[in-house]
């Protein structure tokens, strides 16, 4: 049996399989750079705010399933107009309000929110329908 064109299918084999695995190569070595969040600030308002360093759940939770919790606070408030969240590790009852009740804390959206959706390379849509807060510019020497 002959293989007609061998040479033209092997070369558009060849040529396709580089063209396909080229952002690959390209992109070793190239990783973002893990985002640097500062919490003080958070921390210092969270004790101002209950008397300790707190979250409505621990930091790791927190990190993991933050979309999740948002998602379910949304659809509680919105359809069964529950306002109130139980902290499940500390009982502490917590405004279901990313506004009024995170960004109180978590208030810089570019050194906090922004770094880790960037470097995840997420898009929220919590700023579709909440107004995202203004950054206050840091004085300069």
């Amino acid at each position: 049996m002959r293989l007609y064109n061998g040479g033209l299918i092997i070369t558009g084999i060849v040529v396709f399989l580089a063209l396909a695995t080229f952002p690959f190569y390209y992109n070793i070595g190239k990783a973002n750079a893990k985002p640097d969040i500062k919490l003080e600030p958070a921390i210092k308002m969270s004790e101002e705010r209950y008397g300790k360093k707190q979250c409505v759940e621990p930091k790791e939770w927190i990190r993991r399933e933050h979309m999740v919790l948002l998602n379910h606070w949304r659809d509680a408030v919105v359809r069964d107009e529950n306002r109130g969240y139980l902290s499940t590790d500390t009982g502490t009852r917590f405004n279901m309000s990313l506004q009024n009740e995170c960004m109180q804390c978590h208030s810089s959206k570019k050194n906090f929110c922004d770094q880790c959706h960037n470097y995840m390379a997420v898009k929220p849509f919590c700023w579709d329908c909440h107004i995202a807060p203004t950054e206050k510019e840091e004085a300069r020497s």
